[in-house]
Protein backbone atom coordinates (compact mmCIF):
# COMPACT_ATOMS: atom_id res chain seq x y z
CA UNK A 1 0.00 0.00 0.00
CA UNK A 2 1.07 3.70 -1.13
CA UNK A 3 1.21 5.30 2.14
CA UNK A 4 0.08 9.24 1.52
CA UNK A 5 1.92 11.94 4.27
CA UNK A 6 0.99 15.08 5.09
CA UNK A 7 4.08 16.74 6.60
CA UNK A 8 3.33 20.32 8.42
CA UNK A 9 5.93 22.56 8.86
CA UNK A 10 8.29 24.79 6.74
CA UNK A 11 11.61 24.19 8.82
CA UNK A 12 14.91 22.80 9.66
CA UNK A 13 13.56 20.02 11.46
CA UNK A 14 10.62 19.77 8.83
CA UNK A 15 13.37 19.37 6.49
CA UNK A 16 14.91 16.73 7.99
CA UNK A 17 11.74 14.98 8.43
CA UNK A 18 11.19 15.17 4.82
CA UNK A 19 14.99 13.63 4.21
CA UNK A 20 13.99 10.84 5.99
CA UNK A 21 10.37 9.85 4.37
CA UNK A 22 11.31 10.97 0.62
CA UNK A 23 14.85 8.75 0.76
CA UNK A 24 13.82 6.11 3.55
CA UNK A 25 16.96 3.44 3.81
CA UNK A 26 16.77 -0.02 1.75
CA UNK A 27 19.01 -3.05 2.39
CA UNK A 28 21.12 -3.49 -0.65
CA UNK A 29 20.23 -7.14 -1.41
CA UNK A 30 16.22 -5.94 -1.78
CA UNK A 31 15.34 -8.36 1.43
CA UNK A 32 14.08 -4.57 3.01
CA UNK A 33 12.75 -2.31 0.20
CA UNK A 34 12.17 1.75 0.78
CA UNK A 35 9.38 2.18 2.25
CA UNK A 36 6.07 3.46 -0.74
CA UNK A 37 5.65 7.02 0.33
CA UNK A 38 3.89 9.53 -1.69
CA UNK A 39 4.74 13.00 0.40
CA UNK A 40 3.13 15.81 0.62
CA UNK A 41 3.53 19.62 2.62
CA UNK A 42 2.08 22.45 4.06
CA UNK A 43 3.50 25.37 5.92
CA UNK A 44 3.44 29.53 5.41
CA UNK A 45 7.01 29.40 4.24
CA UNK A 46 8.09 27.87 1.41
CA UNK A 47 11.15 25.68 2.09
CA UNK A 48 13.57 24.94 -1.35
CA UNK A 49 14.18 22.02 0.39
CA UNK A 50 11.21 20.11 1.12
CA UNK A 51 9.45 21.23 -1.83
CA UNK A 52 12.35 19.65 -3.78
CA UNK A 53 11.38 16.51 -1.93
CA UNK A 54 7.93 16.66 -2.00
CA UNK A 55 4.79 15.49 -4.34
CA UNK A 56 3.37 18.24 -3.65
CA UNK A 57 3.49 22.30 -1.64
CA UNK A 58 0.76 24.33 0.10
CA UNK A 59 0.89 27.25 1.18
CA UNK A 60 -0.87 28.29 4.21
CA UNK A 61 -0.91 29.04 8.08
CA UNK A 62 0.06 25.62 9.17
CA UNK A 63 -1.73 26.75 12.99
CA UNK A 64 -4.92 26.41 10.99
CA UNK A 65 -6.77 23.45 11.66
CA UNK A 66 -9.21 23.59 9.00
CA UNK A 67 -6.91 24.70 6.63
CA UNK A 68 -4.29 21.88 7.28
CA UNK A 69 -7.29 19.45 7.39
CA UNK A 70 -8.61 20.58 3.85
CA UNK A 71 -5.76 20.18 2.52
CA UNK A 72 -4.88 16.78 4.10
CA UNK A 73 -8.20 15.33 2.47
CA UNK A 74 -7.46 17.47 -1.10
CA UNK A 75 -4.31 15.12 -1.43
CA UNK A 76 -5.90 11.79 -0.02
CA UNK A 77 -3.50 11.37 3.34
CA UNK A 78 -3.24 8.52 5.33
CA UNK A 79 -0.58 9.85 7.81
CA UNK A 80 0.31 12.97 9.04
CA UNK A 81 3.69 14.20 10.44
CA UNK A 82 3.05 17.50 12.71
CA UNK A 83 6.69 19.00 13.04
CA UNK A 84 6.06 22.50 15.12
CA UNK A 85 4.92 23.24 18.38
CA UNK A 86 2.78 26.03 17.47
CA UNK A 87 0.66 24.12 15.35
CA UNK A 88 0.13 21.05 18.11
CA UNK A 89 -0.50 24.05 20.52
CA UNK A 90 -3.29 25.30 17.71
CA UNK A 91 -4.93 21.37 17.58
CA UNK A 92 -3.79 20.24 14.52
CA UNK A 93 -3.49 17.22 15.30
CA UNK A 94 -6.56 17.27 17.12
CA UNK A 95 -8.55 18.47 13.78
CA UNK A 96 -6.24 15.47 11.92
CA UNK A 97 -7.22 12.71 13.93
CA UNK A 98 -10.86 13.60 13.85
CA UNK A 99 -10.62 13.94 10.00
CA UNK A 100 -9.92 10.16 10.01
CA UNK A 101 -5.90 11.01 9.15
CA UNK A 102 -3.64 10.01 11.51
CA UNK A 103 -1.44 12.51 13.17
CA UNK A 104 1.72 11.37 14.70
CA UNK A 105 2.22 13.99 17.23
CA UNK A 106 0.10 14.67 20.27
CA UNK A 107 -3.46 16.41 20.84
CA UNK A 108 -3.29 19.97 21.83
CA UNK A 109 -4.13 18.78 25.97
CA UNK A 110 -1.18 16.49 25.91
CA UNK A 111 1.33 19.02 24.01
CA UNK A 112 0.67 21.23 26.88
CA UNK A 113 3.39 19.44 28.72
CA UNK A 114 5.21 21.65 25.99
CA UNK A 115 3.25 24.69 25.47
CA UNK A 116 2.27 25.55 29.16
CA UNK A 117 5.54 24.90 31.39
CA UNK A 118 3.65 25.31 34.35
CA UNK A 119 1.17 22.75 33.64
CA UNK A 120 4.30 20.62 33.16
CA UNK A 121 5.62 21.54 36.52
CA UNK A 122 2.32 20.53 37.81
CA UNK A 123 2.56 17.35 35.90
CA UNK A 124 5.84 16.17 37.02
CA UNK A 125 5.19 16.93 40.89
CA UNK A 126 1.77 15.35 40.89
CA UNK A 127 3.03 12.31 39.28
CA UNK A 128 6.16 12.07 41.09
CA UNK A 129 8.03 12.02 37.85
CA UNK A 130 11.78 12.38 38.82
CA UNK A 131 14.19 15.12 38.03
CA UNK A 132 12.36 18.05 38.53
CA UNK A 133 13.85 20.79 40.24
CA UNK A 134 12.05 23.15 42.65
CA UNK A 135 9.41 25.91 41.76
CA UNK A 136 6.91 28.07 42.28
CA UNK A 137 4.81 29.49 39.26
CA UNK A 138 2.69 33.16 39.19
CA UNK A 139 0.13 35.04 37.67
CA UNK A 140 0.83 38.28 39.49
CA UNK A 141 4.32 39.99 38.29
CA UNK A 142 5.08 41.27 41.42
CA UNK A 143 4.09 38.19 43.20
CA UNK A 144 7.27 36.75 41.56
CA UNK A 145 9.35 39.70 41.88
CA UNK A 146 8.75 39.10 45.79
CA UNK A 147 9.93 35.72 45.03
CA UNK A 148 12.97 36.96 43.26
CA UNK A 149 14.01 39.00 46.23
CA UNK A 150 13.87 36.41 48.99
CA UNK A 151 15.42 33.54 46.97
CA UNK A 152 18.39 32.68 48.33
CA UNK A 153 19.88 31.10 45.21
CA UNK A 154 19.64 31.78 41.52
CA UNK A 155 16.44 31.10 39.28
CA UNK A 156 15.10 30.10 36.02
CA UNK A 157 12.85 33.28 34.98
CA UNK A 158 10.61 31.04 32.30
CA UNK A 159 6.95 32.10 30.76
CA UNK A 160 4.91 29.41 31.18
CA UNK A 161 3.90 29.60 27.65
CA UNK A 162 5.86 29.30 23.99
CA UNK A 163 8.89 31.82 23.27
CA UNK A 164 10.47 29.84 20.41
CA UNK A 165 13.45 29.01 23.27
CA UNK A 166 14.01 32.66 23.90
CA UNK A 167 12.40 33.95 26.59
CA UNK A 168 14.59 32.07 29.83
CA UNK A 169 16.27 34.11 31.91
CA UNK A 170 18.65 33.06 34.64
CA UNK A 171 19.84 35.03 37.45
CA UNK A 172 23.56 34.31 38.49
CA UNK A 173 24.18 33.87 35.04
CA UNK A 174 22.52 36.18 32.09
CA UNK A 175 21.20 38.29 34.46
CA UNK A 176 21.10 40.15 38.33
CA UNK A 177 17.89 39.90 40.41
CA UNK A 178 16.98 43.72 39.48
CA UNK A 179 17.55 42.43 36.10
CA UNK A 180 15.20 39.90 36.80
CA UNK A 181 12.22 41.58 38.09
CA UNK A 182 12.41 44.34 35.36
CA UNK A 183 11.98 41.64 32.65
CA UNK A 184 9.55 40.04 34.51
CA UNK A 185 7.22 43.59 34.45
CA UNK A 186 8.25 44.51 31.09
CA UNK A 187 7.40 40.96 29.29
CA UNK A 188 3.77 41.61 29.02
CA UNK A 189 3.61 37.54 30.20
CA UNK A 190 0.95 36.95 32.55
CA UNK A 191 1.74 33.83 33.88
CA UNK A 192 5.51 32.77 34.74
CA UNK A 193 7.18 29.96 36.24
CA UNK A 194 10.34 30.69 39.31
CA UNK A 195 12.66 27.69 39.16
CA UNK A 196 16.05 26.97 41.22
CA UNK A 197 18.66 27.43 38.27
CA UNK A 198 20.31 24.69 37.67
CA UNK A 199 24.08 23.71 37.01
CA UNK A 200 25.70 21.33 34.78
CA UNK A 201 25.97 20.18 31.03
CA UNK A 202 22.61 19.95 28.81
CA UNK A 203 21.80 16.84 26.66
CA UNK A 204 18.47 16.30 24.66
CA UNK A 205 16.75 12.63 24.61
CA UNK A 206 13.70 12.31 21.90
CA UNK A 207 12.05 9.21 21.97
CA UNK A 208 9.41 7.78 19.48
CA UNK A 209 5.93 7.24 21.47
CA UNK A 210 2.76 4.94 20.68
CA UNK A 211 0.28 3.19 22.12
CA UNK A 212 2.51 3.30 25.29
CA UNK A 213 6.15 2.22 24.03
CA UNK A 214 8.78 4.53 23.86
CA UNK A 215 11.56 4.29 21.26
CA UNK A 216 14.60 6.38 21.90
CA UNK A 217 17.43 8.02 20.07
CA UNK A 218 21.44 9.18 21.14
CA UNK A 219 21.62 11.88 22.77
CA UNK A 220 22.29 15.10 21.67
CA UNK A 221 24.03 18.43 22.98
CA UNK A 222 22.41 21.74 21.33
CA UNK A 223 23.85 25.66 21.80
CA UNK A 224 21.20 27.89 22.87
CA UNK A 225 23.80 30.96 23.42
CA UNK A 226 24.44 33.09 19.91
CA UNK A 227 28.12 33.33 20.12
CA UNK A 228 30.81 31.46 20.46
CA UNK A 229 32.10 30.26 24.08
CA UNK A 230 28.83 30.30 24.97
CA UNK A 231 27.95 34.07 25.38
CA UNK A 232 25.37 35.90 24.23
CA UNK A 233 21.39 35.66 24.07
CA UNK A 234 19.44 32.63 23.72
CA UNK A 235 18.60 31.26 20.18
CA UNK A 236 16.17 28.86 18.72
CA UNK A 237 19.71 26.95 18.56
CA UNK A 238 22.86 27.40 16.68
CA UNK A 239 23.66 23.52 16.26
CA UNK A 240 24.37 20.17 18.22
CA UNK A 241 26.39 17.55 17.97
CA UNK A 242 25.91 13.32 18.80
CA UNK A 243 28.40 10.86 19.40
CA UNK A 244 28.61 7.56 17.61
CA UNK A 245 27.06 5.84 20.58
CA UNK A 246 23.75 6.86 22.35
CA UNK A 247 25.81 9.11 24.94
CA UNK A 248 28.05 11.78 24.65
CA UNK A 249 31.26 12.31 25.65
CA UNK A 250 30.63 13.82 29.00
CA UNK A 251 27.83 11.02 30.25
CA UNK A 252 27.91 7.51 31.62
CA UNK A 253 25.48 4.76 30.20
CA UNK A 254 24.08 5.54 33.55
CA UNK A 255 23.12 8.95 33.30
CA UNK A 256 21.65 8.37 29.63
CA UNK A 257 19.76 5.43 31.10
CA UNK A 258 18.69 7.41 33.98
CA UNK A 259 17.25 10.55 31.19
CA UNK A 260 15.58 7.73 29.32
CA UNK A 261 13.86 5.99 32.34
CA UNK A 262 12.18 9.78 33.11
CA UNK A 263 10.79 9.91 29.84
CA UNK A 264 9.51 6.64 29.97
CA UNK A 265 7.98 8.03 33.21
CA UNK A 266 6.43 11.12 31.99
CA UNK A 267 5.07 8.78 29.05
CA UNK A 268 3.25 6.45 31.68
CA UNK A 269 1.78 9.61 33.38
CA UNK A 270 0.55 11.10 29.93
CA UNK A 271 -1.31 7.95 29.10
CA UNK A 272 -2.27 7.55 25.35
CA UNK A 273 0.64 10.06 24.19
CA UNK A 274 1.74 10.13 20.63
CA UNK A 275 4.43 11.44 18.10
CA UNK A 276 8.11 12.74 19.91
CA UNK A 277 8.68 13.28 23.12
CA UNK A 278 11.97 15.10 23.85
CA UNK A 279 13.57 15.53 27.03
CA UNK A 280 15.70 18.57 27.95
CA UNK A 281 17.96 17.25 30.63
CA UNK A 282 20.54 18.70 33.12
CA UNK A 283 23.60 16.47 34.26
CA UNK A 284 24.17 18.17 37.42
CA UNK A 285 26.48 17.03 40.55
CA UNK A 286 23.32 15.35 42.00
CA UNK A 287 22.57 13.70 38.83
CA UNK A 288 19.94 14.13 35.76
CA UNK A 289 17.36 16.96 35.87
CA UNK A 290 14.56 18.06 33.70
CA UNK A 291 15.38 21.42 31.86
CA UNK A 292 11.67 21.11 29.39
CA UNK A 293 10.17 18.68 27.38
CA UNK A 294 9.20 19.53 24.60
CA UNK A 295 6.25 17.66 22.57
CA UNK A 296 7.96 17.52 18.91
CA UNK A 297 11.52 16.73 17.44
CA UNK A 298 14.34 19.25 18.57
CA UNK A 299 15.50 22.11 15.75
CA UNK A 300 18.31 21.32 15.21
CA UNK A 301 18.23 17.74 16.97
CA UNK A 302 16.16 16.44 14.66
CA UNK A 303 18.95 17.05 11.62
CA UNK A 304 21.26 15.22 13.75
CA UNK A 305 19.10 11.85 14.98
CA UNK A 306 17.30 11.57 12.03
CA UNK A 307 20.37 11.19 9.16
CA UNK A 308 21.45 8.36 11.04
CA UNK A 309 18.37 6.34 11.69
CA UNK A 310 18.53 3.21 9.62
CA UNK A 311 14.75 1.85 10.76
CA UNK A 312 12.24 3.43 7.82
CA UNK A 313 11.00 6.22 9.76
CA UNK A 314 7.69 5.21 7.77
CA UNK A 315 7.74 1.93 9.85
CA UNK A 316 7.44 4.01 12.83
CA UNK A 317 4.50 6.07 11.49
CA UNK A 318 2.46 3.21 10.21
CA UNK A 319 2.66 0.82 13.55
CA UNK A 320 1.79 3.81 15.30
CA UNK A 321 -1.52 4.13 13.68
CA UNK A 322 -2.35 0.52 13.32
CA UNK A 323 -1.55 -0.30 16.94
CA UNK A 324 1.04 -2.42 16.28
CA UNK A 325 4.45 -2.95 18.37
CA UNK A 326 6.53 0.41 17.54
CA UNK A 327 9.48 -1.08 15.28
CA UNK A 328 13.23 -1.82 17.70
CA UNK A 329 14.84 1.65 16.33
CA UNK A 330 18.48 0.95 14.20
CA UNK A 331 20.77 4.01 13.90
CA UNK A 332 24.24 4.26 12.75
CA UNK A 333 26.95 3.75 14.66
CA UNK A 334 28.37 7.33 13.59
CA UNK A 335 28.54 11.07 15.33
CA UNK A 336 26.88 13.80 13.77
CA UNK A 337 27.62 17.66 13.86
CA UNK A 338 25.21 20.24 12.83
CA UNK A 339 26.10 23.86 12.34
CA UNK A 340 23.29 26.91 11.96
CA UNK A 341 23.97 29.82 9.45
CA UNK A 342 22.19 32.86 10.90
CA UNK A 343 21.20 36.51 9.90
CA UNK A 344 23.85 38.72 11.06
CA UNK A 345 22.77 39.98 14.38
CA UNK A 346 20.25 37.50 14.78
CA UNK A 347 18.27 36.63 17.53
CA UNK A 348 17.94 40.24 18.44
CA UNK A 349 18.47 42.26 15.17
CA UNK A 350 19.19 40.12 12.73
CA UNK A 351 19.62 41.72 9.19
CA UNK A 352 17.71 39.75 6.34
CA UNK A 353 18.05 39.99 2.52
CA UNK A 354 21.75 38.01 2.05
CA UNK A 355 21.67 35.24 -0.83
CA UNK A 356 22.28 32.03 0.49
CA UNK A 357 25.58 30.80 -1.90
CA UNK A 358 25.20 26.92 -1.24
CA UNK A 359 22.65 24.20 -2.56
CA UNK A 360 23.11 20.22 -2.25
CA UNK A 361 25.72 19.65 -4.89
CA UNK A 362 28.21 22.48 -3.00
CA UNK A 363 27.71 21.24 0.35
CA UNK A 364 29.83 18.62 -0.56
CA UNK A 365 29.78 15.33 2.07
CA UNK A 366 27.79 17.38 4.39
CA UNK A 367 24.00 17.26 4.16
CA UNK A 368 22.27 20.73 3.93
CA UNK A 369 19.15 21.70 5.53
CA UNK A 370 16.98 24.70 4.75
CA UNK A 371 14.90 26.36 7.26
CA UNK A 372 13.84 30.06 7.12
CA UNK A 373 14.92 31.47 3.81
CA UNK A 374 13.06 33.27 0.84
CA UNK A 375 13.06 31.48 -2.29
CA UNK A 376 13.20 34.21 -5.34
CA UNK A 377 13.76 33.71 -9.16
CA UNK A 378 17.20 34.78 -8.59
CA UNK A 379 17.89 32.88 -6.37
CA UNK A 380 17.32 31.59 -2.20
CA UNK A 381 17.86 34.76 0.94
CA UNK A 382 18.21 34.67 4.25
CA UNK A 383 14.89 36.41 6.09
CA UNK A 384 15.31 37.58 10.12
CA UNK A 385 15.23 33.76 11.31
CA UNK A 386 18.25 31.00 11.38
CA UNK A 387 18.53 30.52 7.40
CA UNK A 388 20.27 26.47 6.79
CA UNK A 389 22.27 24.06 8.87
CA UNK A 390 25.06 22.09 7.30
CA UNK A 391 25.11 18.63 8.88
CA UNK A 392 28.58 16.09 9.37
CA UNK A 393 27.97 12.74 9.85
CA UNK A 394 31.53 10.65 10.43
CA UNK A 395 33.06 7.84 13.09
CA UNK A 396 33.66 10.57 15.33
CA UNK A 397 32.71 14.01 16.26
CA UNK A 398 35.83 15.31 14.92
CA UNK A 399 35.49 13.97 11.43
CA UNK A 400 32.06 15.17 11.70
CA UNK A 401 33.00 18.23 12.57
CA UNK A 402 35.36 18.65 9.63
CA UNK A 403 32.92 17.87 7.20
CA UNK A 404 30.38 20.41 8.52
CA UNK A 405 33.14 23.32 8.28
CA UNK A 406 34.38 22.67 4.77
CA UNK A 407 30.64 22.83 3.68
CA UNK A 408 30.34 26.33 5.76
CA UNK A 409 33.75 27.54 3.72
CA UNK A 410 32.16 26.76 0.69
CA UNK A 411 28.96 28.36 1.43
CA UNK A 412 30.93 31.98 2.70
CA UNK A 413 29.75 34.24 5.46
CA UNK A 414 28.86 37.63 3.81
CA UNK A 415 25.75 38.66 5.62
CA UNK A 416 25.58 35.00 8.45
CA UNK A 417 26.99 34.33 11.48
CA UNK A 418 28.29 30.70 12.68
CA UNK A 419 29.08 29.35 15.94
CA UNK A 420 32.17 27.54 14.44
CA UNK A 421 33.55 25.91 17.80
CA UNK A 422 30.49 24.04 18.06
CA UNK A 423 31.37 19.90 18.01
CA UNK A 424 35.31 21.11 18.39
CA UNK A 425 37.66 19.32 20.20
CA UNK A 426 38.43 21.89 22.34
CA UNK A 427 34.25 22.33 23.42
CA UNK A 428 33.90 18.96 24.03
CA UNK A 429 36.81 18.63 26.23
CA UNK A 430 35.36 21.69 28.33
CA UNK A 431 32.00 19.72 28.62
CA UNK A 432 33.97 16.31 29.88
CA UNK A 433 36.14 18.93 32.43
CA UNK A 434 32.80 20.29 33.78
CA UNK A 435 31.01 17.08 34.46
CA UNK A 436 34.26 15.63 35.98
CA UNK A 437 34.30 19.02 38.30
CA UNK A 438 30.35 19.15 39.19
CA UNK A 439 31.57 15.31 40.09
CA UNK A 440 34.68 16.16 42.31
Amino acid sequence: MTETVLLVGGGGREHAVARALASAPDSSDGSRPAPDCALYACASNRNPGIVDLADGFEGLDETDPDAVVAYAEEVGATLAVVGPEAPLAAGVADALDEAGVYAFGPRAEQARIETDKAFQRRFMRENGIPGCPDFETFDDVEAACEYVDASDGDLAVKPAGLTGGKGVRVTGDQITKEEAKAYLRESGYDRVVLEERLVGEEFTVQAFVAGGEVRVSPAVQDHKRAYEGDEGPNTGGMGSYSDASFELPFMTEADYDEAVSIVEATVEALDGYKGILYGQFMLTADGVRVVEFNARFGDPEAMNTLPVLQTPLLDVLVAAREGDPLPELAFDAKATVCKYAVPAGYPTDPEAGARVEIDERSAGDALLFYASVDEREDGIYTTTSRSFAVVGVGHTIAEAEGIAERALAVAGEEGLHVRHDIGTEALVRRRIDHVKELRG
